[in-house]
């Protein structure tokens, strides 16, 4: 616990996190996806995604881990089955896209005409984050960073009042 005034703060002033995030796709969404991960302490990088494969070839060449998230910011991208896929076999601990619910659909739908299994499927976030009704592209992007933070420390993403982990009341502190 970090320590101010000579009181104990439940945070922690350098996490030293080993994740990444890798954003495909440039647009107003990832470049605040770009700044709140700088905010909390993570790397982030954004790579172009085309038709001819250059965009898994990037991640590809960032060899992601468990410890990354890999978000498809473009609903329309039209090879996001084979990024996606791909992002998934690359063993990345988050995989996720914008898009609606009726382009989700769709996408997971052709995954599977693809052979992507059950068990991959069940780790894609379509669509991605938090359901926080944000509507600009920075509200959005705390709802995907939102939902990657929950995935990479396994929770579920609720209110805290919800869990265990309720804060006491100001009465029952010390």
């Amino acid at each position: 616990m970090a320590q101010n005034n000579g009181r104990e703060q439940p945070w922690v002033d350098d996490a030293g996190t080993d994740h990444r995030l890798i954003m495909l796709t440039e647009n107003p969404i990832s470049t605040a996806l770009v700044g709140l991960a700088e905010v909390i302490g993570v790397g982030a990088v954004v790579v172009s995604v085309d038709e001819g494969g250059a965009g898994t070839a990037a991640v590809e060449s960032l060899s992601p881990s468990p410890s990354d998230a890999v978000v498809l910011c473009d609903h329309d991208a039209p090879d996001a089955p084979r990024v996606l896929r791909d992002a998934l076999a690359a063993g990345c601990g988050y995989v996720a896209m914008l898009a609606s619910r009726q382009r989700s659909a769709s996408v997971l739908d052709e995954l599977r005409s693809e052979g992507v299994t059950e068990a991959d499927l069940e780790r894609l976030h379509l669509p991605a984050g938090l359901n926080i009704g944000g509507k600009t592209p920075g509200a959005i992007a705390l709802s995907i960073l939102a939902e990657v933070v929950a995935t990479w420390n396994d929770r579920p993403g609720g209110p805290m009042r919800a869990g265990s982990a309720q804060p006491t009341a100001p009465s029952e502190r010390q």
